[in-house]
C-alpha cells in the first residue's frame, strides 16, 4: 500500500515538527543560560544582583555592550583583576554574549 502526500501536508508535518523542536530547545537554551549566570553568583550575587556590602559590582541592569567590553577586556588582560582575568577566559565570545544579555535584562 502506497501512501502519498500532498507538498501542503508535508510542508504541515515539517513546520508541527519544527515548532516542537524549537518549544524543546526554548527551555533547554533558558537553563543553560541560568546555568552560566550561576557561575557569577558567588561574587556577583544571585541573579547579578550583589550582596550589599560587597565588593563585588552588582550586574543586573547593566548595559550589554559594556559587559561583553569588560568581559573581553578581563579576557585579554587589558584590564586588571584579582579573580576576573582567570575566570573570563573559561568563556567562549558566545558565551560572554549569552551572560552580558542576561544580566543586562534583569532587574537591579
Amino acid at each position: 500500500m502506497k501512501i502519498y502526500l500532498s507538498s501542503t501536508t508535508l510542508a504541515l508535518c515539517a513546520l508541527a515538527a519544527s515548532s516542537l523542536s524549537h518549544a524543546q530547545t526554548a527551555p533547554a537554551q533558558a537553563l543553560y543560560t541560568r546555568s552560566l549566570a550561576a557561575t557569577c553568583a558567588n561574587c556577583h550575587g544571585t541573579d547579578g544582583r550583589a550582596v550589599q556590602g560587597s565588593s563585588a559590582l552588582p550586574l543586573a541592569g547593566m548595559d550589554k555592550n559594556y559587559l561583553v567590553a569588560q568581559m573581553k577586556a578581563f579576557k585579554t588582560g587589558t584590564r586588571s583583576a584579582t579573580v576576573m582575568h582567570q575566570i573570563s577566559k573559561g568563556y567562549s565570545d558566545a558565551q560572554i554574549d549569552v551572560l552580558a544579555g542576561y544580566f543586562a535584562a534583569q532587574k537591579k
